[in-house]
């Protein structure tokens, strides 16, 4: 039975992407838009102190505050990137509230670099965004079935980017103090309680498994969703419940927690990092354990299902292994589809019609756990919904994979080893994270409405995460920064740095700022003669290759050679001589049109074949005085290859014709700069971009030297 009107205010159904009627398409998405975006603004009106806000609920993730702002900035900034819109609504607070959302190793942290804004700028920011998008709805043209290509998908791209956090914000909210918070009559818990249901393992029988979706499918989706991946899996026993509280909490009075042997090394980390001794949600009191839920604390509800990162579940599933005398672990991605399938657990579309909910899911039931034996699929509980279940596979593309041009950082990140796989959604998970295709992933330290369910098995999963990047673009990119290329001409990121830094010979050497820095070379190879650089870039890919090579000093990359024959190339920073640059350089993703204002005070700014690729590069040009030190140096290279695919022409600085004169970009250049720079040099560099052994692109540049008056 649903709570009160809560199916009537939460409950809201994907808007399907194709259909006859498109005005009638356009009424669903606006409405889809507006409810789920006041949705989650109703979500805030938890928290009772507006410090909060300004509060880290978590010491690895931003202030709330940060949260609430990021959603409406991301309609924003994507609009933007897809040529949608041409103008910001606040370019300062779309800089702050861009990115920085996992605690992603190139993200800052650092609270003294962000000035956040209050809550009613941030308030009357997401008014905006919200008539903005409105509107844009109201107009755009809709061509049905709505396709990636569609400035649509971006839309809805927006949507299910805000469901996302809708989710984790509540995580963070629960991790707030509990006097900062409130409860509110629209988000209410459930107040069953009881003891755990004896678990138990059951047969779940072999078969073929199908994941991945095609381009047709009737529904939304994320980059990592489509493709297709197949398995025979083995049959296997999996619990009949999720893990409770009452099981876990033998496993917390045996020990566990103190007992490393349970732990991998990773896990031991973790519990020497946050001194864990129990749960993040329970609370250790005189008379026992309690729980936090979103805005209450209550004695621990033993028929509840457990609440764990990914560590320890898999600690939990070693101490129970050891002592049953069968292998118990978590199931794989493969697995869990398995046990699904058999199950016959309905689809979204199909389930979301029904007039009962049958699963705690999308904010149909409670806003919280239920026991774990209250919603059946077959002769198990909880195959969707309630808490989300960890599995042991990390995150894979499945064959075919491709990332959305408009957010190519979605997924690719987390293809790294370091991501597992959650499924079957909690019961704050709406939209997409409620549909049977979504795949999503989180480092194993982090904690969502997650649980688990064990299983007894000896399958083993023929997934493995590639340490040699794949991608041809980054492929291509690695090779331009650290290989050599069979024309013998000098590497070009290198060259530049070299360059730069003898005109810096006789001046200050404090701190450089590498714009477009791709995959760090040039950043790495300023630091020889620099207290310190940053490097950013747009393309968060590029931004985690460097920050690998960074971290790991070892860089490997996959390039063609001819048909489907393929190179291997390690970089080892040892063997360039640049071991003791890797402390002085850092890595931010970041748009060099909308840059942070706390990029400044720098001696040097290089911008390397940056200018033509920019949207609004007068915009940036206007910003680079601000940045830099009287007396610094801005020094630009570009092949000025103005492509309205890049640029929108009327914003060409150079490259065109003006009351039938010529205007080349080093006169569009000289206009905007010398106001309050000096051009003292300028010379050509040659460049060449290998794509196979035998194919390669082969340009040449022209670099400009300014000094600040």
């Amino acid at each position: 039975m649903l709570h009160g009107d809560l199916k009537e205010r939460y409950v809201i159904k994907i808007p399907t992407l194709s259909g006859s009627n498109s005005e009638a398409k356009r009424k669903e998405i606006k409405t889809y838009f507006q409810q789920c975006y006041k949705r989650y603004e109703s979500l805030f009106n938890i928290i009772a102190d507006e410090k909060a806000y300004f509060q880290k609920a978590d010491p690895l993730r931003h202030p709330i505050i940060f949260y609430y702002g990021h959603t409406a900035t991301f309609f924003i900034n994507k609009l933007k990137l897809a040529k949608i819109i041409d103008e910001r609504i606040d370019p300062k607070l779309e800089s702050i509230f861009a990115v920085g959302v996992d605690e992603m190793s190139w993200d800052d942290l650092n609270e003294a670099h962000y000035e956040w804004p209050t809550l009613s700028q941030t308030q009357l920011y997401r008014d905006k965004v919200y008539d903005l998008v409105s509107e844009l709805i109201d107009t755009l043209p809709l061509e049905l079935p709505i396709v990636w290509e569609s400035p649509w998908w971006v839309i809805l791209m927006g949507i299910e980017h805000e469901n996302i956090h809708l989710e984790t914000s509540s995580v963070l909210i629960r991790q707030l103090p509990f006097g900062m918070i409130k409860e509110e009559s629209r988000w209410k818990e459930c107040t069953e309680y009881g003891e755990a249901p004896l678990n138990e393992l059951l047969e779940v029988s072999a078969g073929i498994v199908t994941l991945g979706k095609n381009r047709d499918a009737k529904l939304f989706g994320w980059d990592n969703e489509y493709g297709s991946h197949q398995a025979v899996i083995p049959a296997f026993r999996a619990a009949k419940y999720l893990t409770s509280n009452a099981e876990f909490l033998t496993f917390v009075k045996e020990g566990g927690y103190e007992n490393d042997a349970y732990w991998c090394r990773e896990g031991k980390a973790w519990k020497t990092f946050t001194n864990a001794r129990h749960p993040l949600f329970w609370r250790e009191g005189e008379e026992g354990y309690t729980l936090r839920t979103l805005t209450r604390e209550i004695d621990l509800p033993l028929n509840w299902p457990v609440e764990v990162n990914c560590l320890e579940a898999e600690a939990f599933c070693k101490w129970k292994s050891e002592k049953e005398g069968i292998p118990i672990m978590l199931p794989t991605e493969d697995e869990y589809i398995r046990l699904r399938d058999i199950c016959a657990v309905p689809s979204y579309l199909e389930w979301m019609d029904k007039d009962e909910a049958i699963a705690n899911i999308d904010l149909e039931g409670f806003t919280s756990s239920v026991p774990v034996d209250r919603y059946g699929h077959g002769d198990f509980y909880d195959v969707i919904g309630n808490v989300w279940q960890w599995s042991r596979t990390p995150i894979y593309p499945f064959e075919g994979f491709k990332v959305h041009p408009v957010y190519d950082d979605f997924t690719v990140p987390t293809f790294d080893g370091k991501h597992n796989l959650i499924k079957g959604g909690s019961w704050i998970s709406c939209g997409n994270l409620a549909t049977q295709k979504s795949r999503y992933a989180f480092r194993r330290h982090f904690y969502q409405h997650a649980g688990f369910r064990y299983v007894q098995s000896n399958y083993e999963e023929k997934v493995t995460t590639n340490s040699y990047t794949t991608d041809s673009i980054i492929s291509q990119y690695c090779h331009f920064g650290w290989g050599e290329n069979r024309l013998e001409v000098e590497n070009y990121p290198a060259k530049c740095a070299n360059i730069a830094l003898k005109y810096m010979q006789d001046k200050p050497r404090r701190k450089a700022f590498d714009i477009g820095c791709a995959i760090g070379r040039s950043s790495f190879e300023l630091a020889r003669g620099f207290d310190e650089v940053i490097g950013v870039d747009f393309s968060a890919r590029f931004i985690q290759e460097a920050q690998a090579l960074k971290d790991n000093g070892i860089l490997r990359y996959v390039m063609p050679t001819e048909g489907e024959l393929e190179d291997f190339h390690e970089v080892n920073l040892a063997n360039f001589d640049l071991e003791e640059e890797r402390e002085k350089v850092a890595f931010w993703q970041a748009d060099a049109c909308n840059l942070k204002p706390i990029f400044k005070d720098f001696d040097l700014i290089f911008a390397g074949n940056l200018l033509d690729r920019l949207y609004d590069p007068k915009k940036f040009l206007d910003s680079l005085a601000s940045r830099l030190n009287v007396g610094g140096l801005f020094i630009m290279t570009s092949p000025y290859t103005w492509q309205e695919e890049s640029t929108p022409k009327e914003k060409w600085i150079g490259g065109y014709k003006k009351d039938g004169e010529n205007v080349s970009t080093l006169d569009g250049l000289k206009e905007i700069l010398e106001p309050q720079f000096e051009l003292i040099d300028r010379q050509d560099i040659p460049f060449v971009i290998q794509e196979t052994a035998r194919k390669h692109q082969y340009t040449i540049a022209e670099m400009t030297v300014w000094q600040k008056r």
